[in-house]
């Protein structure tokens, strides 16, 4: 090897990047401790980014409506302005949404776990003659039915004498809980500032970016950065876009077909389902589950038609909706979706499922572009 100053400079790189890991194994607990350190810090300003990202979607969608003249001639004004109220305008729509989930859903919810315990004890003796009615031909079942018998009184107390053995508990950590929520509340804060400054300034902040990887890396590589960039934001804001109108689509389906067919709580579930559809492909369940339990202390021949019309209407959403919506929203095939929400859900949960999809959507573009060009050059 020719030790001139550049092999040279590679040759200490590679001598030091080795000994950096050989001693990060070493003291593997001394890396991991400072990288939480570091995450705690960059964490109020991730999640800001995080809420700008969401946050950009209906405010472009609104700076283009609204404002479509501001980079004309003679519309300087205008220009000024549109980005701010913009801005105003996604943040009034956020909280609107916000705002029906908590003056529309959460009184009757409250209401009706209010009156849940009622309810169900004036539920569980016409179930048990109803169970007794539909197995009256097997004498086993129908006395293994008669001997159940459920103090519902008794469950109340049992409950109670649980929240009060807990509640020295909760009394004692007050101080952690308040300190718990402060940090929340500032950390939110801080975060909300910073999303708002990468909204007002996005342009500025990219071409800052632009700058620096021109700067250090080939402008080659700078392209295919841009590039990747580029197809990510396209492909994240589609999904975010397909993902609501996808739920909307499903509640007020939920909604009309439920007060057609004159089943209770069709409001109710009917938003339960569009908040729980944002969760990709098996987040309507959710809304089920809640839907056929609340139905099922009313009427439990109307809570098993409730879940016939479930499966219906999500074999109607999964088979021409989400794919249509969505799954073209974001350039990825039926079963690329479905496989994305399944590897997503067991990696991460909930969060895995709605970041999944959009990444699994560049990865397959990616791949797709490297294809076609490897078959060009062939």
């Amino acid at each position: 090897m020719n030790l001139n100053w550049d092999n040279m400079k590679k040759l200490m790189l590679l001598i030091t990047f080795t000994v950096l890991m050989l001693v990060g194994v070493q003291r593997l607990d001394v890396v991991l401790g400072a990288v939480g350190f570091l995450w705690n810090i960059c964490w109020p300003f991730a999640l800001g980014s995080a809420m700008a990202f969401v946050l950009n979607v209906p405010m472009t969608a609104l700076e283009k409506r609204l404002f479509p003249k501001k980079d004309m001639p003679g519309h300087k004004l205008q220009g000024k302005l549109a980005r701010p109220l913009s801005l105003v305008g996604a943040l009034v729509l956020v909280c609107g949404v916000i705002s029906l989930v908590i003056f529309v859903v959460v009184p009757e919810l409250s209401a009706t776990i209010a009156t849940l315990g009622s309810t169900v004890e004036a539920f569980l003796p016409k179930a048990q003659v109803w169970l007794e009615d539909i197995f009256n031909n097997n004498p086993q079942i129908t006395a293994w039915i008669e001997s159940v018998e459920l103090n519902w009184e008794k469950m109340i107390e049992t409950g109670l004498a649980f929240f009060r053995s807990g509640a020295g508990n909760v009394l004692s950590s007050t101080v952690s809980v308040a300190k718990t929520i402060i940090s929340a509340v500032t950390t939110f804060f801080i975060a909300f500032v910073f999303s708002c400054y990468i909204l007002l300034q996005k342009e500025k902040l990219g071409s800052q970016a632009e700058k620096l990887l021109q700067a250090v890396l080939p402008s080659r590589q700078v392209e295919y950065i841009l590039h990747v960039c580029a197809l990510s934001h396209r492909t994240f804001s589609s999904f975010i876009t397909g993902q609501c109108l996808e739920a909307v689509i499903l509640g007020v389906m939920f909604f009309v077909s439920m007060s057609l067919l004159k089943f209770p709580y069709a409001l109710l579930v009917g938003i339960l389902v569009a908040f729980t559809a944002l969760i990709p492909v098996f987040g309507a369940f959710i809304g089920c589950v809640v839907g056929a339990f609340l139905i099922l202390m009313v009427n439990p021949m109307q809570a098993i038609g409730f879940i016939a019309l479930f499966l219906v209407l999500q074999q109607v959403e999964g088979n021409l909706i989400y794919p249509h919506v969505v799954g073209n929203s974001v350039g990825l095939p039926s079963i690329w979706v479905l496989a994305a929400v399944t590897v997503g859900g067991s990696l991460m949960g909930i969060m895995g499922m709605l970041v999944f999809i959009p990444l699994a959507s560049v990865v397959y573009a990616l791949i797709r572009e490297w294809v076609y060009r490897r078959l060009e050059q062939r």
